[in-house]
């Protein structure tokens, strides 16, 4: 994994603004920290950071390819798993290698197929291909969007990076932030929508999406969407595909020449990959597998079941690791460092997240990084087969809406009214929900229920599912931990997409359908385990932290957050919090304490960023 950033510029020679480059490249250097590259000339330049996991010395980067007159140039960040496959079919059609990257194979497959070429790819990727001769930038994000990538358009400039930071450090690129990126903030939270970069003229390439920029300016395209088809296979067989898929993907993530270890929860989407990587590495004789888990200090005393969490992990990853003979690191983290992993996680993101949730994470990744450099995790599984409690929920199956933003009348309680006024967020909500009704791809002849829970996943998987993969992506790639993510292999979301929904909840089990796959892969009491999320802190002193800082940014005259909340309202919240864990309706939101930090998250993101609200 690396990082990437490019400047096109028609009007100035970037052979000049190589301090403005230098300081762009340098925002990488967590994403890459191996080494670094950098191709210049007259109207374009291209930057990368390197994070070395296969062929430390061909792999190299910017890639620079000639086929006839034609000059290629190449900036990549992700991984193909797919590669050996791909080379033999290049080798054939007279390519020469240099190297094993698969670096080297992405570039040439473009210079084979152009822009087809990525439905030939089985990977996580991010992307920018110079033509030298033609004067044109290609930039393409793979098809769930597990690596990001952002760009802009300025007076003539075209710039795109990896993460906003590196954008932010483009001297033409300023912190600005409108109506629309405010909704986004205090509405949508969280979870951004597709294709918004927050601040004022700064995009993402949406999944699944290519771009061309010349000098006739940007167009986009997509190259992969779900599609809805009858599903052929009885229950027998689809189980046996879903697990042969689920294996081929899980092992084919294993490719690195590096160390890889597993994050294991003792849930069911980690234990199977956890349980697919033990046995491939068996048959390969690589060793003990290396799995690791994350706790907090004193979690046993506090920790209370609720709707989304059953149980502890703890017994369970001792259940899993003891029966895998894996060998397994447990991460404890304390409060005192979860605090102040706030801003750290703030400045992994580029923008208020999820609070203490991305926190954790980060230190997660970086305890895990001082052994290995690549992680598999099972991200993902629940917005593909339908793992959340909200798929059981009829409330929440009839209600229009996404059904992780909760409670916004109460939480537009704390915002300042005028901000209300302008950002509109009953209005906003409803259109970005609307939108996205409007992208389900219908099956015809579907009844009312299936149609009812097809959009429900569409929703969670363009919508819910992006969330997680962006505080993934940005938390361990912060740390030089590349983590990968076998449920997002293409032809697996494929395939599940269309298995239709009681045959996907088969046993009256959420995920029925994966459990049944899973049928003498993992023990059976893991099988039947209730889902259960990415753990957090249950300590009281986490929320007495978060209200002291909270308490700190209301009573500081020149927070930048105060023309946008009800102070007094906020105020009455930090003190109710203060006696209760879980008062009342304020408990709903983000978790209470959550909702605290990541209004502070907010005042940090606005003060570090130098933000300006135009």
């Amino acid at each position: 994994m690396c990082g990437i950033a490019g400047w096109i510029d028609w009007k100035r020679d970037l052979r000049k603004q190589l301090p403005e480059l230098r300081v762009m490249q340098e925002t990488l250097v967590n994403r890459g920290p191996d080494a670094e590259g950098m191709w210049i000339s007259p109207w374009a330049a291209l930057v990368h950071r390197r994070l070395i996991v296969v062929d430390p010395r061909g792999g190299g980067q910017p890639m620079v390819r000639k086929r006839g007159k034609q000059r290629y140039i190449l900036v990549y960040n992700g991984e193909l798993y797919n590669t050996n496959e791909l080379r033999r079919e290049l080798e054939q059609r007279g390519h020469i290698f240099f190297g094993h990257s698969d670096t080297e194979v992405l570039l040439l497959s473009y210079i084979e197929w152009g822009e087809r070429c990525l439905e030939r790819l089985n990977g996580i990727f991010a992307f920018g291909i110079w033509d030298e001769t033609e004067q044109s930038l290609f930039l393409a994000r793979d098809r769930l969007g597990v690596k990001p990538l952002f760009y802009a358009e300025r007076n003539g400039s075209f710039i795109f990076g990896s993460e906003i930071k590196t954008l932010l450090a483009n001297p033409t690129i300023h912190p600005e932030v409108d109506s629309e990126g405010l909704a986004e903030i205090f509405v949508m939270g969280p979870a951004r929508t597709p294709g918004h970069g927050i601040f004022r003229g700064i995009k993402e390439l949406k999944p699944g999406y290519w771009l061309i920029y010349d000098r006739r300016g940007v167009r986009t395209s997509p190259y992969w969407r779900l599609e809805s088809r009858p599903h052929p296979d009885d229950l027998e067989t689809t189980a046996a595909k879903v697990r042969n898929l689920l294996q081929d993907a899980a092992e084919r993530q294993l490719m690195a020449d590096v160390p890889v270890c597993i994050l294991l929860s003792g849930g069911l989407d980690s234990s199977a990959i956890a349980a697919f990587a033990s046995e491939a590495s068996s048959r390969s004789g690589t060793g003990t597998l290396n799995t690791y888990s994350v706790d907090y200090v004193d979690n046993n005393r506090f920790f209370r079941p609720n709707q989304f969490e059953a149980g502890a992990d703890s017994p369970w990853v001792r259940r899993v690791s003891t029966f895998l003979k894996s060998n397994h690191h447990n991460i404890v983290i304390d409060t005192p460092d979860l605090v102040d992993a706030l801003e750290s996680a703030l400045r992994a993101r580029d923008l208020p997240g999820m609070a203490d949730v991305d926190a954790s994470l980060l230190l997660f990744c970086r305890e895990i990084k001082k052994e290995a450099t690549v992680a598999l995790s099972g991200e993902a599984a629940d917005e593909i087969f339908g793992g959340y409690p909200w798929f059981y929920n009829q409330e929440s199956i009839a209600n229009d809406g996404f059904p992780w933003i909760r409670m916004l009348p109460e939480r537009m309680r704390l915002l300042s009214p005028d901000l209300v006024e302008r950002i509109q967020p009953q209005e906003y909500l409803s259109a970005r929900y609307r939108e996205a009704l409007a992208e389900v791809p219908h099956l015809e002849g579907e009844e009312a229920y299936e149609k009812r829970m097809r959009k429900l996943l569409y929703l969670n998987i363009t919508r819910f599912m992006p969330i997680l993969l962006d505080r993934k992506d940005r938390m361990s790639m912060a740390t030089g931990l590349e983590v990968r993510v076998p449920y997002c292999d293409h032809r697996l979301v494929e395939y599940v997409w269309n298995i239709p929904w009681r045959m996907k909840t088969c046993g009256k089990m959420p995920k029925g359908i994966l459990r049944r796959a899973l049928r003498g892969i993992l023990p059976d009491d893991v099988l039947n385990r209730r889902k259960s999320p990415y753990p957090k802190t249950h300590h009281p002193a986490f929320l007495e932290a978060v209200r002291s800082l909270a308490l700190q940014v209301i009573s500081d005259p020149n927070s930048p957050l105060l023309p946008l909340i009800n102070r007094e309202a906020v105020r009455q919240v930090i003190l109710s919090s203060a006696r209760d864990f879980n008062p009342a309706w304020f408990s709903q939101l983000m978790g209470g304490a959550q909702y605290l930090a990541y209004l502070v998250q907010v005042d940090m993101w606005l003060r570090d960023y130098h933000v300006v609200i135009v």
